[in-house]
């Protein structure tokens, strides 16, 4: 017998909660095999996707800090010797923020170690459910950022 959308959802919202929780604490163990603080992991993770150098505030954006929590995050990843800050040249006025590429050797090999269980995962989905599973974390990305900005204004 099929399950209804209700039972479904019944045991959706348990297996989610244990989802989210097991990736926090995936990111943990990274972050602590890399001798890092969680958030600077994600920061590094989200640096490394942008087309190049990013100002503070772009890193606040990314990460829904505050401007001044983004500055005391780049602060950190400038004295672990992962980025850099550099005098935008179009606009003198502006500091970018990007990161050294030694530091994507160190965090690639480590992606690159776990990539391939990753890889895995997903290779006995058929191209139909990697499209439902693509749209769906791009929803849950865009929920997330939605969430992060209520839960900023409620603490205003």
């Amino acid at each position: 017998m099929t399950p209804t959308r209700d039972e479904l959802m019944a045991r959706l919202w348990p297996v989610s909660r244990r989802y989210l929780a097991s990736y926090v604490l995936f990111n943990q163990a990274v972050a602590d095999h890399l001798g890092m603080h969680p958030t600077d992991v994600q920061c590094l993770n989200l640096l490394t996707l942008e087309d190049g150098p990013v100002t503070t505030g772009r890193i606040a954006e990314l990460t829904g800090l505050t401007s001044g929590s983004a500055t005391r995050l780049v602060d950190r990843l400038e004295k672990a010797g992962l980025v850099v800050r550099r005098r935008d040249e179009a606009d003198r006025r502006r500091v970018l923020v990007a990161v050294l590429p030694e530091a994507l050797t160190r965090f690639g090999e480590v992606w690159r170690s776990l990539g391939a269980d990753w890889a895995a995962v997903f290779a006995e989905d058929s191209e139909d459910e990697l499209a439902f599973l693509l749209r769906h974390m791009n929803r849950t990305v865009e929920l997330s950022h939605r969430q992060i900005a209520r839960l900023a204004d409620q603490d205003r």
